[in-house]
């Protein structure tokens, strides 16, 4: 005989996971923010791009965007190993940083 399916620990799984990944998420965009330089710009200012991003219909805008973040995290990647440690090209990854922000609220 099969055992009776427990739906409410099922559902209570579910939810645990739906929660941990929502927490993972903000987690992700916030060190985004971090890596881009964003943190530098004012919360007014960050929110500002991000709702005109997201409310952008110009598809090659949005392409632009895209293009840029994906050198963003390619050049993170393929970086040689001094370069992190001593700040050199944070103004360059900075100054793209409205770009890349845009990006992430465009997706």
């Amino acid at each position: 005989m099969r055992r009776p399916r427990d739906y409410d620990a099922e559902m209570k799984l579910l939810a645990d996971k739906a929660k941990a990944l929502q927490d993972r998420k903000l987690r992700e965009l916030g060190q985004l923010v971090t890596t881009t330089g964003a943190d530098s710009l004012g919360v007014d200012v960050l929110a500002g791009v991000l709702v005109n991003a997201a409310a952008t219909t110009d598809m090659v805008q949005k392409e632009e965007w895209r293009t840029a973040g994906t050198a963003f995290f390619l050049r993170g990647k393929h970086a040689p190993a001094g370069t992190a440690k001593d700040g050199k090209g944070r103004a360059a990854d900075a100054g793209s940083a409205a770009s890349v922000a845009g990006a992430a609220g465009a997706g």
